[in-house]
């Protein structure tokens, strides 16, 4: 496993990189979102997932593929503690688009820096902070046309908030209580097997631009412009399909 091959895949020069600082980490999670994919090909395909560092870093780095949250974040909180930096995982509770409590089966990473912490995600497909949060209690952080907030809860602990059509609704929620590595194992295989698991329907595939992000959901294509959708492709055949995963996603699909 090799740094600078990580840092090529994400855009990044691993000759220059500056000292562990909030700007190379805002760097790093904006050059991340935008050029590794979230994706499920692998629970569609019936493929067993692997949490595994050095099973991640092949599918990541060298096969050129993406993850979802338990594989993507788990591989760049490697990259930011061989970076030099301070981090510590949280579950959490992704609330977008659930009409109830959510179970805890997503992972976030803390990072700390000069005093602050910040939470920071590349793995997440939906409309999503493409740079770090500050975790301040009622501050409004607003990026890319986006704005968010964290509140406390005595409950569910940390609460981030979106404005989604002028409100605010919770988007994903931790407490500060220190994940070991073995606690991920388990929610992850709910995904991939469960019946009531969403991963397990349907393709999803998404990655963030520039301007907005691209989407696959099923057969259905979508390209945004902020939050406003651009372009739609619906009842798309696997070989158109397995075309647009290549030029859109860079994604292989391997028979």
């Amino acid at each position: 496993m090799e740094v600078k091959k990580y840092l090529s895949r994400i855009g990044v020069d691993g000759d220059n990189i500056p000292a562990p600082g909030y700007e190379l980490l805002k760097m790093l999670q904006y050059n991340h979102v935008l050029t590794v994919p979230y994706e499920n090909l692998d629970i569609i395909s019936g493929k067993a997932l692997s949490l595994e560092l050095e099973d991640l870093y092949k599918k990541v780095v060298t096969d050129g593929r993406g993850g979802y949250c338990f594989e993507l974040n788990r591989l760049f909180e490697w990259l930011l503690c061989e970076l030099g930096f301070k981090t510590e995982s949280y579950f959490a509770r992704f609330w977008r688009g659930e009409s109830g409590i959510p179970q805890r089966r997503h992972r976030v990473i803390a990072v700390f820096i000069e005093g602050e912490t910040y939470i920071v995600d590349v793995g997440i497909g939906s409309p999503a902070p493409r740079i770090p949060l500050l975790l301040e209690e009622g501050t409004v952080q607003e990026f890319f046309g986006e704005s968010y907030r964290f509140e406390r809860d005595s409950e569910f602990g940390w609460v981030l908030y979106e404005l989604s059509h002028g409100e605010w609704r919770r988007y994903f929620s931790f407490t500060e209580d220190k994940a070991q590595e073995i606690d991920f194992v388990m929610p992850s295989f709910y995904c991939e097997k469960h019946p009531d698991s969403k991963f397990n329907k349907s393709l999803m595939v998404a990655i963030k631009t520039a301007e907005g992000r691209k989407s696959i959901d099923g057969n259905v294509y979508k390209e945004f412009v902020g939050n406003k959708l651009s372009l739609i492709k619906e009842n798309i055949s696997d070989k158109r399909l397995s075309e647009i995963l290549k030029s859109e996603f860079g994604l292989t699909v391997k028979k």
